[in-house]
């Protein structure tokens, strides 16, 4: 099948490079010259474990090509798939404007039937507002298809390849056929391709989303509650987690969700939910939850240090959301950054793929090292904020030796409390004693 991909963000970029994968021809376009460049000549444009290979891959068989030119990279396509931006604004609603100048633009290019289909994370009732800003130039046949992303940064070549299902929303018995056929090398071992409306596909992705941030918020909710209670949170989870209507995941506590999913969907379903008169309660408070939560061990870190922290210095392993990616939107690292600032603390860290990112952002206010042991001279202490697995199993000997004072703040649980203290270290978690 030939297919354009508008759009080589992150979304894009995967969901080109997948497709491209079984055996598609696909188009990838994009307004940024320099990046499209660099894409051409090989050069991967983001961090995502899986990816690159498969990139250089395509790459090469000439499945997988680069343009800025939107009529020439429509022309041939069965279905093109809008990957753009919806940033937040400051109210939370989602930013349409270039998914629907672009569905303008698709209006004035196409001359026969297409399948258009958003692939970026939309409110609801945004199928209905592409489609009618197509329609506004275009007479012909053409079907807008709602076919939300379920992708984890990390996981998302594995969550591409091997989905837990495919959600597509359309009333169009055309259009149905065209995704199905396109997405039955991925559903293989039987996971369900699940077709629906266009506006509940939409409310999906939310809902997914939100669920999953909800479970986080309410499990370091119960991990405030273990501190209080003297009770260890790693061993509630495992006892709730046991439940199957439960389930194991996402209930790991820690110092607070971000990225460019969760903190984004969950403002925009308040803000749609807001929209039609309705006070999303529950999710209310899991936003107030998140944003406490990235400071958690700010206080600890004061009341150790007799609530003076100027002049004190700290190492801080980990800078992006989670592990396996450079991104640091909404990152908890960056919001106790600043509190220590604030307090006249000065910071040294290392991340293995964030760094450069952080720097755009923080610039010199703090400093950068090459490796996570060279972090840790002179430092008065240690705060880990992101679970790299590379941090899991260090060699404590050199950290005995090259930090000044044995002191770990642990924002994702990352050691064993005994085996730190049987060292000798103050160590400060999240939810245990």
């Amino acid at each position: 099948m030939k297919l354009a991909v508008v759009g080589t963000g992150y979304v894009g970029l995967v969901t080109g490079t997948c497709f491209a994968e079984t055996g598609n021809y696909v188009n990838c376009i994009d307004i940024d010259q320099q990046k499209v460049d660099k894409l051409s000549s090989g050069k991967i444009t983001i961090f995502e474990p899986g990816l690159e290979k498969l990139f250089a891959r395509n790459l090469k068989e000439g499945r997988l090509v680069f343009t800025t030119n939107l009529a020439e990279g429509i022309k041939d396509a069965d279905v093109i798939f809008l990957a753009l931006p919806t940033p937040p604004g400051e109210d939370g609603s989602a930013d349409l404007s270039y998914i629907l100048k672009v569905a303008d633009d698709l209006g004035g290019l196409l001359t026969d039937y297409k399948v258009i289909v958003d692939k970026s994370t939309v409110p609801v009732g945004t199928a209905e507002k592409v489609h009618a800003a197509v329609a506004k130039k275009y007479k012909g046949e053409f079907d807008i298809v709602s076919n939300p992303e379920f992708l984890r940064e990390g996981m998302a070549v594995e969550d591409f390849m091997k989905p837990d299902r495919v959600v597509i929303g359309t009333n169009s018995e055309r259009a149905q056929k065209v995704m199905l056929d396109l997405y039955a090398p991925f559903v293989r071992q039987g996971n369900p391709i699940i077709f629906m409306d266009e506006r509940s596909a939409e409310l999906t992705k939310y809902a997914a989303n939100s669920f999953l941030a909800t479970k986080i918020s309410f499990m370091n909710e119960i991990a405030q509650l273990c501190e209080r209670l003297g009770a260890d949170v790693d061993l509630v989870r495992k006892g709730i987690g046991s439940d199957e209507r439960i389930g194991k995941r996402f209930l790991f506590p820690g110092i607070g969700y971000g990225g460019s999913c969760f903190p984004k969907d969950v403002k925009a379903l308040v803000k749609s939910s807001s929209e039609v008169d309705y006070d999303f309660r529950i999710l209310e408070a899991v936003m107030e939850v998140n944003e406490k939560q990235k400071r958690h061990l700010i206080p600890r870190i004061k009341q150790y240090y007799n609530n003076d922290l100027k002049g004190k210095h700290f190492a801080m392993w980990g800078l992006a959301f989670k592990p396996n990616t450079d991104d640091i939107r909404e990152a908890p690292a960056l919001e106790m950054i600043d509190a220590l600032l604030a307090e006249g603390a000065t910071v040294c860290a290392f991340d293995p793929e964030a760094m450069n990112n952080v720097k755009k952002v923080v610039g010199d206010k703090i400093s950068y090292c090459g490796d996570q042991y060279s972090a840790l001279e002179n430092a008065d202490g240690l705060i880990i904020a992101t679970e790299w697995n590379e941090f899991r199993t260090p060699d404590f000997e050199k950290i005995d030796k090259v930090l000044k004072q044995k002191v770990i703040f642990d924002g994702r649980n990352v050691f064993d409390v005994s085996q730190v203290r049987d060292r000798g270290y103050h160590y400060v978690s999240i939810g245990r004693p």
